[in-house]
């Protein structure tokens, strides 16, 4: 089946129009439902400038139905896809509260460090809230069933699942899965998004371990050059941590 506004039979008097390119102010022809075209003149990309794409940010089939999708569609897709995944971890854990509040955590985290160390939004923000949801079925409210070994999953085939299921680009969801897969291993030569996400998680266990010996300065600093991989997780945990020790007396 079509989806009616693509269907032409539905279409109507100024379906098909023509726009002036933006470099050289050539026409070009656009279809109403043509996300781009390249112009004969200059050969340069012109982006349809009527195209209403409210639909293709969330729907999965949106580039089989519109072909290319222009970098801004994408951008808005990855925010809402932001903010979709942390309402499915939310129902994945449902009661367990623990898990969501450490997922959340490492999300916020995540945030903060993504715009000092340029990292990517999207990918990191998916894997801060997916890094923990494997090891078992999802609750269902409706069904109470004890949960079997048939019944578990690995944290990265449920967050392949879950990711695939809210249709996020398959780039993505590649790298996404490869940091989860060892995030808890890291190797010598990380990516920037991966060190992000892994200093969040990091981030998200101090806060909620609230070390109970406070460590002196040299080994605070010792211990954060070992365990974390940004300038800024590095800067935020040396605050953290000397945050916790006890005033120096005069």
């Amino acid at each position: 089946m079509k989806c009616p506004g693509q269907d032409t039979r539905y279409w109507k008097p100024g379906a098909i129009f023509t726009v002036p390119c933006p470099t050289c102010g050539g026409d070009v022809e656009f279809f109403k439902d043509e996300a781009s075209r390249r112009c004969r003149h200059c050969g340069d990309k012109v982006i349809n400038p009527k195209m209403d794409f409210a639909c293709a940010a969330h729907c999965r089939f949106a580039e089989q139905c519109l072909g290319e999708l222009p970098p801004e569609l994408l951008a808005q897709r990855d925010d809402l896809l932001k903010d979709r995944l942390a309402i499915e971890m939310k129902r994945f854990f449902h009661h367990d509260f623990q898990k969501i509040r450490h997922a959340t955590r490492v999300a916020r985290y995540s945030q903060d460090l993504v715009q000092t160390e340029k990292g990517d939004p999207a990918v990191v923000l998916a894997a801060a809230y997916l890094h923990e949801v494997g090891g078992r079925k999802p609750v269902d409210t409706d069904d109470q069933k004890p949960e079997t070994e048939e019944g578990r999953t690995s944290v990265v085939a449920e967050a392949r699942h879950i990711l695939e299921d809210l249709g996020a680009r398959r780039d993505l969801i590649k790298e996404v899965c490869k940091i989860i897969d060892h995030l808890n291993q890291p190797g010598m030569e990380e990516t920037i998004n991966f060190k992000i996400v892994h200093d969040a998680d990091l981030m998200a266990q101090l806060e909620e371990e609230k070390i109970s010996a406070p460590m002196s300065a040299d080994r605070i600093d010792r211990w954060v050059e070992q365990s974390f991989m940004t300038k800024t997780g590095c800067e935020l945990a040396r605050r953290f941590l000397n945050s916790l020790r006890a005033p120096e007396k005069l």
